[in-house]
């Protein structure tokens, strides 16, 4: 089936083009779609469903009931369909009846098909319908399925707005009055002014080709200005700083150079979909892509594959204009729904005092430049670009992660009043950069960074860092749309060791698989829980050829430096020996060439897997550090997926069982005079991280915007009063722990703000 659905996707659009040039009724036509796509798919279901005053209506079907048509109709996340179109988002499952959403209809005599895969129908941002297909047997879909059938939903957008029978959601008109929204701090600051919206969204008006030749003609052309823009930005762009920023774009520079990227715009074209199309083709899959990645820094990366797309759709569409170029008028507030950080840097610094996105992260390159602009920026704002008006006041708390569209004058008066307050604390940060993290009662806490590209090794001295204390290798993987070979890696590492200069960074090995699969390595069997599946140091000692490239990059990289390498995800201390003996032979292999090697060679590893924890005794002689992974060691202690919101509230960092479990590991390194390091969230909270000081902890690797608040309570800790609370409330835990530690920092004086 799998070569059938990659045969067929032109043959599917070329009769899509026959049915939408025809005559006939717009329920005539969606008849016979169904029946296209289920004949060229193989697939015993196809159903179209039409968004219709605000519920999905079947209104049409190939497989199901007839006589549920126009009777079965579903709500924004209702059921299956209904969590599609709220959440614009694929759905891929084996079993469709095992998904917390479904919603069993007996009009439709679904019961007999097992496997369901759903793709959002999408017209101006919002969701139209719902193209679902089905099928007896239990299976997952492959992913050249899934692509013939989001480039089919593209189709049926046309189709169904020429149609007129979708109404998309509505409701949705642009509010009045004060609204206070909650969202992510990005980067800290406070400041005011007038709404302006980024871009309009181009639409795709014309999926089909008439000429692909054409087509990839235009496409050709829109490559080679958006590369002259790029070029030309990345030679023309200052920093009022150093410019420990220009890897930043280097990077960016490289995606918009990357020819898997501009191949797979051109399988779209041969598939038959204009240039238009085809990019947002491409686009859809990144956007699948950063949706299944739970690492953060990593997920959040790739949306300068989506500027660069947006940019790139844009100039083939003759539709170039932006807020940057018709210049800004007044102090701006730019609205979007995220950006990359050479669309940023093409605004006037002057006229620019915020950015509020509907997505974006702490690790994303957007974040990292406006940073160094000194640029209050939120995102998550959800709808934040249905809830404001062009135009209107914004305040923008960067600090709190919040921002008021349309204040009032009392609500402003109170904004003026705390940007003063803001202001000063930033100050007081800014003062603590230089100092060294020590308590009051001169204990010395070391603080590093996490990071993931060479512009985080570039900024150490900016922020005030010690070090990177997690480089994660794997990002380099997962943007390429191949295997990245030795040099392209080597060239990374010796870039951010150079970079960091003299400052330690510690290299995690990839720590790729589970909700991190690469689809060149044809990993198909799919995990059910994807974070304790076939991931990190279990996949790289699996595949020793692509651990042995990685090994030779990093010591080469390395040549007459200090090198300092951890696994992920070891579990037994024999994963340990048998991953540091794979580096060891490479080593002897270099040296046996008389390539220069690194005058030392560290090894630790990561403490995530709770077992390991019941083997330190033989672990700890072997290692040179340990660093203890809180994010996925947490879930795994509380059997509590962190991406489930139900679960948040167990999900606790200041609980006694996992103080307790930590404190164990702690003593056990101490005794055995072996380093160790929190590198998780954990570590970035001044609360946890009090509490960590407390049960012995001496050294962090967290977030660069944590430095400051974790500073400034070092500064104002007794770690060794600390120690004596925290052994009584350990020894007897109060029922509420976290207000207990909170009150106790308070009477002490400790800074948790």
């Amino acid at each position: 089936m799998v070569e059938s659905a990659a045969a067929s996707a032109r043959e599917i659009l070329t009769g899509l083009h026959d049915v939408m040039a025809g005559r006939g009724t717009a329920q005539s036509k969606l008849d016979h779609v169904v029946d296209l796509i289920a004949e060229k798919m193989a697939s015993e279901v196809c159903s179209i469903y039409v968004m219709r005053d605000n519920m999905l209506e079947l209104y049409a079907t190939h497989g199901l009931n007839k006589e549920a048509v126009h009777v079965t109709r579903l709500g924004l996340g209702e059921g299956l369909v209904g969590t599609i179109a709220e959440q614009t988002r694929v759905l891929n499952l084996e079993e469709a009846s095992a998904h917390p959403q479904f919603s069993y209809r007996p009009e439709t005599g679904e019961e007999h098909f097992h496997s369901f895969a759903g793709i959002p129908i999408v017209r101006r941002e919002e969701p139209i319908g719902v193209l679902t297909v089905q099928h007896e047997d239990s299976r997952k879909y492959q992913d050249v399925e899934i692509e013939a059938l989001q480039t089919v939903a593209m189709v049926m957008s046309e189709m169904l707005a020429n149609a007129g029978i979708a109404d998309g959601t509505r409701g949705r008109s642009r509010s009045s009055g004060e609204q206070q929204l909650g969202g992510l701090q990005l980067v800290t600051g406070m400041a005011r002014g007038k709404a302006v919206f980024h871009q309009p969204k181009v639409t795709v008006e014309h999926t089909v080709a008439e000429d692909t030749e054409a087509e990839r003609a235009r496409v050709y052309a829109a490559f080679r200005k958006m590369r002259e823009q790029i070029d030309n930005m990345t030679r023309d762009a200052e920093f009022g700083t150093t410019g420990e920023h220009e890897e930043i774009l280097e990077t960016y520079k490289m995606f918009a150079y990357d020819e898997g990227w501009a191949r797979r715009i051109n399988e779209a074209i041969d598939s038959g979909l204009t240039a238009e199309a085809a990019i947002e083709r491409v686009q859809q899959h990144t956007r699948t892509r950063m949706k299944e990645i739970d690492d953060p820094l990593l997920a959040e990366r790739m949306h300068d594959l989506e500027d660069l797309s947006n940019r790139l759709l844009r100039i083939v569409a003759g539709r170039m204009t932006t807020a940057a170029q018709t210049g800004l008028d007044e102090d701006t507030i730019l609205i979007a729904r995220n950006l990359g950080p050479a669309e940023l840097l093409e605004y006037d610094r002057r006229r620019l005092k915020g950015v509020v996105l509907q997505e974006g992260s702490l690790t994303s390159h957007v974040t990292i430049v406006a940073r160094a602009m000194g640029v209050p920026t939120v995102g998550k704002i959800e709808d934040i670009r249905h809830i404001a008006n062009d135009g209107d006041e914004i305040l923008v708390d960067g600090d709190q992660g919040t921002i008021c569209v349309r204040p009032s004058r009392t609500t402003i008066d109170s904004f003026d009043m705390r940007m003063a307050t803001t202001a000063k604390r930033r100050a007081e940060y800014a003062a603590l950069k230089d100092q060294p993290a020590e308590t009051i009662d001169g204990q010395r806490i070391q603080l590093m960074v996490n990071a993931g590209l060479p512009e985080d090794a570039a900024q150490l001295a900016a922020n005030g860092a010690e070090g990177i204390g997690l480089f994660r290798t794997e990002f380099q993987f997962l943007i390429a749309a191949r295997l990245p070979g030795r040099e392209s890696q080597q060239k990374l590492y010796k870039d951010v060791l150079d970079a960091a200069g003299d400052r330690p960074v510690i290299f995690r090995t990839l720590d790729i698989g589970g909700d991190k699969a690469l689809p060149y390595l044809n990993e198909k069997d799919e995990a059910e829980n994807p974070a304790m599946g076939w991931r990190a140091l279990r996949l790289s000692l699996d595949r020793k050829a692509l651990m042995k490239a990685q090994a030779r990059a990093l010591v080469e990289a390395a040549g007459g430096r200090h090198l300092r390498v951890m696994f992920p995800m070891v579990s037994e201390p024999w994963e340990f020996e048998e991953a540091r003996q794979l580096f060891e032979k490479e080593v002897k292999w270099l040296r046996d060439r008389k390539r220069v090697l690194p005058t030392v060679i560290e090894y630790g590893c990561m403490l995530e897997v709770p077992s390991l924890a019941e083997m330190l005794d033989q672990l700890l002689p072997r290692i040179d550090f340990l660093s203890i992974g809180t994010n996925d060691l947490t879930q795994f202690l509380f059997a509590a997926d962190r991406a489930d919101p139900r679960l948040a509230e167990r999900y606790d960092w200041l609980s006694p069982s996992i103080l307790r479990f930590l404190k164990r590991i702690v003593d056990q390194c101490k005794a055995a005079d072996v380093p160790v390091r929190v590198c998780g969230e954990m570590g970035g909270r001044p609360p946890e991280a009090l509490a960590l000081i407390a049960i012995g902890m001496e050294a962090f690797s967290v977030t660069p915007a944590a430095l400051g608040p974790l500073k400034a309570m070092i500064h104002s800790l007794d770690a060794g009063a600390a120690r004596r609370e925290f052994e009584s409330l350990l020894a007897d835990p109060p029922k509420m722990f976290r207000e207990a530690v909170i009150d106790w920092a308070r009477q002490q004086a400790v800074d948790l703000s």
